[in-house]
């Protein structure tokens, strides 16, 4: 269980992100696969949130990011769902899907198990953009599953904010 101190950070990441996209009359979406829908969760504490945020998508299994975000399976074959490749896929198809203006992805092992010695437990990797532009970067995170969780909800949010801020 996350601690209070955990949980306000997000908060007012969220709270920072609400303001960030009534500026800018954006809409927001997320894809996610290791933080489960914990991104979208921090987004919507926030209320009023729907004038922002409509859809979110938890692809945990590559059928489902396939499905619904039309990621490629050859890109998944070839890369790997945890790939910069795959993050930038993910963000395209779920804005493409939802018409969001700017969307975020995160893929990742979150551990305890799945790591590999190219791709070890808490790396973690993320895309911020929209249709036709994405920007990603990869995390190796310390910690137990529910860290490296918190500590990628964290940086997405981060980043949604940075995108908007620029």
């Amino acid at each position: 269980m996350e601690n209070d101190s955990g949980l306000w950070e997000l908060r007012e990441l969220s709270e920072r992100l609400a303001k960030a996209c009534r500026r800018q009359s954006a809409k927001v979406t997320t894809a996610e696969s290791c933080t489960g829908g914990g991104v979208a969760a921090a987004i919507t504490d926030i209320a009023g949130s729907s004038d922002y945020f409509e859809t979110g998508y938890i692809t945990y299994a590559n059928t489902s990011k396939t499905r619904l975000l039309n990621v490629s399976e050859s890109l998944l074959e070839g890369y790997g769902a945890v790939s910069q490749e795959t993050v930038e896929a993910m963000v395209e198809g779920a804005c493409l899907e939802s018409g969001a203006d700017i969307g975020v992805a995160v893929s990742g092992i979150a551990g305890p198990g799945g790591g590999s010695d190219d791709k070890p437990v808490g790396t973690v990797w993320f895309a911020w953009g929209d249709a036709s532009r994405q920007q990603s970067i990869r995390h190796v995170f310390e910690g137990d599953r529910a860290a490296v969780r918190h500590q990628a909800a964290r940086v997405a949010l981060e980043g949604l904010i940075e995108w908007l801020e620029k």
